[in-house]
């Protein structure tokens, strides 16, 4: 089987569209992919933030993982602290990395832009760990958002360069964006992609709001004054981003909310989204609650996802060293 790679950051809380744009997909291809699923949390360090919070999220998304549906007898899931040779990886990578290359990369320039005056190597460099992810467990393909892509693009530039110098030591991946739900927009600003790290909440619907909370977020959503539900992004950006959710909530066809919808008003797709979510989301809040409740029992898959990913991630990093006459 082909080799499937993702991970997510510990840097907030996993929204509505991580879940849509990565773990769902995820569920959907574990059968068709010997997959690896991993939280990054060395990435979470490229900024200043509490050691305590990401403790605990690390525990929380390692949760949501199983919770929504993902199988650790038949995945691989691991938290990426937990391996040194990620560390170690990512030094033979930058050693065959251009400063160009990294400099171009979308979240160092976007600091840069800001000005900012605490900006770490690791910021600079962490597209290299990131390469060094993928590459550590002969990744063919990677999913992704397109906000995305360049990192996969250098991660694959990366091998490219290291297999010509010093002959075939890593697989060079490619990535894929699903068709549907691979970008969720934010409820109060549907021209933006809903992120953890919004500063409005009202924006974004976290997997751990209750039930009201979610009503109350889809009840303040932006709509538009057109008043006639169709799918059309470009000019509805409002009210496609809830029939998206719909679609993907329900496991149906945009069209077929469309046409169920029809003559109706943006109270009824409101409503109609709000119960897509919550009935979808219920029972995984429900597992999520159960392993939060028993983290000993978190703690052990944990580290026996990290030894089984150790057996591949080893094995590729000694290969690597071999290649370039390191004892």
């Amino acid at each position: 089987m082909k080799v499937l790679y993702s991970a997510t950051k510990p840097t907030g809380k996993l929204t509505l569209g991580n879940y849509i744009g990565a773990l769902q997909n995820w569920k959907k291809l574990k059968d068709e992919y010997d997959c690896y699923f991993c939280i990054a949390n060395l990435h979470a360090h490229t900024i200043n933030i509490d050691p305590k919070y990401i403790l605990e999220n690390t525990y929380e998304q390692f949760a949501w993982f199983l919770s929504c549906g993902l199988d650790s007898e038949k995945s691989c899931i691991y938290v990426q602290s937990m391996l040194p040779e990620h560390s170690e990886m990512c030094w033979l990578l930058n050693c065959n990395t251009m400063m160009g290359e990294a400099s171009r990369m979308t979240q160092y320039k976007d600091h840069l832009a800001k000005g900012e005056k605490s900006i770490t190597t690791a910021l600079f460099t962490y597209p290299v760990l990131m390469a060094g992810d993928i590459l550590l467990f002969n990744t063919n393909i990677v999913p992704v958002g397109q906000d995305q892509v360049q990192h996969v693009e250098l991660a694959r530039d990366i091998a490219k360069r290291f297999n010509t110098r010093f002959g075939k030591s890593v697989v060079e991946p490619n990535y894929f964006i699903p068709k549907v739900g691979a970008k969720i927009m934010g409820l109060l600003n549907p021209e933006s992609k809903m992120g953890k790290s919004d500063d409005d909440p009202n924006n974004i619907i976290y997997l751990q709001d209750s039930e009201e909370d979610v009503a109350r977020k889809i009840k303040r959503a932006v709509t538009d004054s057109v008043g006639i539900i169709q799918y059309d992004p470009e000019n509805q950006p409002g009210v496609s981003n809830l029939l998206t959710i719909i679609a993907v909530m329900e496991n149906t066809d945009i069209q077929q909310v469309v046409e169920s919808l029809s003559g109706q008003n943006y109270g009824a797709l409101k409503t109609r989204a709000t119960n897509a979510i919550n009935n979808h989301l219920r029972p995984i809040r429900e597992k999520y609650k159960y392993y939060m409740e028993n983290k000993d029992e978190l703690y052990k898959l944990m580290q026996k996802g990290a030894e089984k990913a150790k057996k591949v991630a080893s094995q590729t990093l000694k290969r690597c060293k071999d290649a370039m006459g390191l004892l």
